[in-house]
């Protein structure tokens, strides 16, 4: 089938669609890197250690550790589990898949002046992903909010003829002309009108007022969420070594996202006088971007026993896209008969390019090592989330959401503990992990907790490592920004298995 594309070009469509959901810019700014099972065997607690690809996309100063070259490689399996509650329903989601996530080799080159401090330097390339987009869920339950309530939030206020078709207009030319000229709002009060869930008080171009023909009660809602996609970064890094105790590394990272999200709600009633009595109601968001940040890292050896490490993470610098397409569809129950309106417009929505800055972060950490017998490590990050900025600020529709986002996001800290004890070629690991919400109001995205076993065997010049770790988190998740901001709880168990090969070069 056909589908017409078109450029909404006004700053007023890109704000309006950014406003759906600012947690889609939190989901954007978040950088949690997957890493190699030795890595997420202590939790990610590698900032004062080193010495592993991932903790070089962690602190660039752990390059420098490495004593000859080498090379990683990692492969996991991901479980996702959902326990969902919506009013009166439970119900719950499982998916799995397996992920290559981490690839990365360091070139070490000796220093061969006996009379210079710098002993050695390294360059290294790694590709991380620093978050997992894929999620599946659906919610079903028994409400006495009907969707008819995101409609009419928009569509009050609005013109009669700024939001339906002209004689002879299609629905796609309508739609479309609706999009270009007066932006996403209007593009939903032309999908309630032309579904016949709205109806104005006066038939006349001039009508701005707008009731339901979803009659009050009880409406039975299934939402079903299907989303796909990953934040990922290529770190290009170079570090070196002072003397015996002082290592320095700095990281440049291209960035890039790649996210798509499916919803779709089915509503039903049986209210009396109701015309309405099913909805179907499905969009779906494209979302694709590139970034650049950098890195400064230091790691110091207080004594031999005792390392310090210090991270500063820059704001990334995000170029996004985005393209959204709709449709609707409802049983009209008339007097004079039954029939299904189907408005599909099979149209793409391409939102004009903008920019995201994501913030900073900065991170400390120190370990304590055991000589060749083991080891135990801290980290701890620090990343204000208020300071998200939605670009060009001086817009007066950024401007608003900025304040938003600094109103709702706030800093969160989080807390990684890990250890190793070496037995012979066998290593034992554990860790945990503690990241608070980023939501002032912590009903919204609870605290995450996370722990990790791990098991590796050194061969001598390769090494094999495998790891389980699971995490868990509750959100509630409003179904629309708008009308029906009914939240679904979701209580989210993610584990992972990682198989990791290292190998000297």
């Amino acid at each position: 089938m056909k589908k017409l594309t078109i450029l909404m070009i006004g700053v007023l469509s890109m704000s309006n669609l950014i406003a759906q959901d600012i947690s889609e810019a939190l989901l954007y700014s978040q950088d949690n890197i997957q890493g190699s099972a030795r890595f997420r065997a202590l939790s990610g607690a590698f900032g004062a250690l080193g010495g592993d690809m991932s903790a070089v996309s962690l602190n660039p100063a752990g390059s420098a550790i490495f004593n000859t070259s080498h090379a990683s490689i990692s492969l996991s399996s991901l479980n996702i589990n959902n326990d969902v509650s919506y009013f009166n329903g439970r119900n719950s989601t499982s998916e799995s898949k397996i992920d290559l996530h981490q690839a990365g080799g360091v070139f070490v080159f000796e220093n061969t002046d006996d009379n210079s401090s710098w002993k050695k330097f390294v360059i290294s390339i790694a590709y991380d992903k620093t978050a997992n987009h894929d999620d599946q869920w659906f919610a079903k339950g028994r409400n006495t909010n009907s969707i008819d309530s995101y409609f009419l939030a928009y569509a009050q206020g609005l013109r009669l003829d700024e939001i339906s078709a002209f004689p002879g207009e299609t629905i796609s030319e309508a739609y479309a002309e609706i999009g270009s000229f007066y932006g996403y709002e209007n593009q939903q009060a032309f999908l309630g009108y032309e579904s016949y869930i709205l109806e104005p008080e006066s038939d006349t171009d001039a009508n701005t007022s707008y009731t339901s023909n979803i009659n009050a009660g009880t409406f039975n809602q299934q939402y079903d969420y299907i989303a796909r996609g990953y934040n990922g970064k290529v770190s290009f890094n170079a570090a070196a070594q002072y003397e015996d105790k002082l290592y320095l590394g700095v990281n440049l990272n291209a960035h890039f996202i790649d996210y798509d999200k499916f919803t779709f709600l089915r509503e039903t009633n049986s209210n009396p006088g109701s015309l309405i009595t099913n909805v179907g109601f499905e969009n779906n968001l494209l979302t694709t971007g590139n970034g650049f940040s950098f890195q400064l890292g230091a790691i110091l050896k207080v004594t031999k026993e005792l390392r310090a490490g210090l991270t500063y993470n820059s704001p990334t610098w995000f170029t996004i896209n985005e393209e959204t397409t709709q449709s609707i569809s409802t049983f009209v129950d008339d007097i004079d008969g039954g029939f299904t309106a189907n408005v599909n417009p099979n149209v793409i929505n391409v939102f004009e390019e903008y920019r995201l800055r994501s913030p900073g972060k900065i991170s400390g950490s120190l370990a304590y090592v055991f000589g060749e017998k083991g080891l135990l490590s801290f980290d701890y990050s620090r990343r204000d989330y208020s300071n998200i900025e939605l670009r060009p600020e001086n817009e007066s529709f950024f401007n608003s959401q900025n304040k938003i986002i600094s109103n709702v996001f706030k800093a969160a800290n989080a807390y990684r503990f890990g250890g190793e004890y070496k037995y012979k070629q066998l290593s034992f690991r554990g860790g945990y992990r503690f990241e608070e919400s980023p939501y002032e109001d912590d009903s919204f995205v609870g605290d995450l907790t996370g722990y990790s076993l791990g098991l590796g065997y050194n061969f001598g010049n390769t090494r094999l490592d495998l790891t389980f770790d699971q995490a868990e988190r509750t959100v509630n998740n409003p179904l629309y920004s708008v009308g029906l901001t009914d939240a679904a709880t979701v209580d989210a168990v993610n584990s992972n298995v990682t198989l990791s090969l290292a190998f000297n070069l």
